[in-house]
């Protein structure tokens, strides 16, 4: 690591402002970025949230912007609004050092307002579709914008936000610094990525030593549908600290809520019916540990940040493995433990089972009582069957 900021081009304000925090050393996403970025020189950055990839792009975008300037000069497009107002804080707080104004543009809350706020700012912090939609309406410019970062890029684009991101990308000028933030760079991310950066440096980091996943247990529990919020009480009574529980849609997680309630388990919902304002008091209620269960859909879950998550329960079943992946992973953070418990209907046994079996799980899943299914047979390509006519070769999944 480099032994300050001043050695990667920060200048001497800023760096006093982080070592006001705490902030000394940098990360190494940030060693790798940050001299590059303040060249002017497109990014292409492979970091996974907790990286300290926040600091990469908010140290060049502040001693890179002239507050003279007139404003819209920096543009961060990001996939929730929970992560718009991270970023946002963030970014405020070294981007004052140099009396730069910042702005979060985001769903559910007044337009007027907020384009008001947007319209002033050096920096705009916005999720893609609420920035359309000011844009379309001619309420926000972005003809001045000339530094682009995209911040979970891949998250961006499983949230279905391409098409919008690709209008927004039109609307900058032709001549802009692009700065593209991914956990992967694979397949249809990765294509966008060169199609929207020109001769970038490419740079690859991991999590830092301390944010790294620690170890977490996976537990499979066979219930019923007339036992299965009792069963979720008897683990929330047992696995005490903060409680992450998934479901599948907005109203089952106030459904959820209610029904807990009557089991005098205090729980808050997160889902997409909630205004800013309810969705940050539940947040606050539930990072302070002043409520200790969370229950929220995939979607709403995605812009959540949170180190302190001891256990994640899936309440409904996920879609998939890379489901399964991103909800567990929510706890076992900064080299901490946790766990994450399933809970499995019959009729859901025998998917859950396979994607038991695919992440490395079995061993698990039966010992939770449960019955491993056969791989599912599917045909691909055709062969002769006298029988059944004709078909293709039998393949397992």
């Amino acid at each position: 690591m480099s032994a300050t900021f001043s050695a990667l081009g920060v200048s001497e304000p800023i760096s006093r402002a982080l070592a006001a925090r705490g902030i000394t050393a940098p990360f190494r996403i940030q060693e790798l970025v940050v001299p590059d970025a303040l060249e002017g020189m497109d990014v292409l950055a492979k970091s996974p949230t907790g990286s300290g990839k926040t600091l990469a792009f908010a140290l060049p975008i502040a001693e890179r912007v002239d507050p003279a300037a007139e404003p819209g000069t920096a543009l961060v497009l990001v996939p929730t609004r929970e992560l718009a107002t991270q970023v946002a804080e963030e970014m405020t707080a070294v981007a004052s050092v140099r009396k730069l104004r910042v702005a979060a543009v985001y769903g559910g809350v007044p337009i007027p307002s907020q384009a008001k706020r947007a319209n002033a700012a050096h920096i705009l912090i916005a999720t893609p579709g609420r920035l359309e939609d000011l844009a379309a309406r001619r309420l926000v410019s972005l003809a001045r914008v000339r530094i682009l970062v995209l911040d979970e890029a891949d998250r961006m684009l499983d949230m279905g936000f391409q098409p919008q991101v690709d209008r927004l990308v039109r609307r900058l000028p032709a001549e802009h610094q692009t700065m593209f933030f991914s956990a992967t760079l694979d397949g249809e991310v990765g294509r966008l990525a060169r199609a929207y950066t020109r001769n970038p440096s490419r740079v690859e980091a991991d999590l830092p030593l301390a944010a790294r996943q620690g170890e977490v247990e996976h537990h499979f529990v066979k219930v019923t549908a007339e036992d299965k919020v009792e069963r979720l009480v008897e683990h929330l009574d047992t696995e005490r600290g903060l409680a992450l529980v998934f479901v599948r849609t907005r109203h089952g997680a106030d459904r959820l809520v209610e029904r807990l309630a009557r089991h005098e388990v205090a729980a808050v919902a997160m889902h997409g019916n909630l205004s800013q304002g309810q969705r940050e008091r539940a947040l606050a209620r539930f990072g302070s540990g002043r409520v200790s269960v969370l229950v929220a859909t995939d979607v709403a879950a995605r812009g959540l940040d949170l180190d302190d998550i001891t256990h994640v329960v899936n309440y409904d079943p996920p879609e998939d493995d890379k489901a399964y992946v991103h909800r567990v992973g929510r706890t076992g953070r900064a080299g901490r433990s946790g766990t994450g418990i399933t809970l499995v209907l019959p009729h859901e046994e025998a998917d859950m089972s396979r994607v038991a079996a695919r992440l490395g799980h079995e061993d698990r899943f039966v010992q939770g009582g449960l019955t491993v299914a056969p791989p599912r047979v599917v045909y691909s390509g055709r062969r002769r069957n006298s029988r059944w006519g004709t078909v293709g070769p039998r393949r397992k999944i």
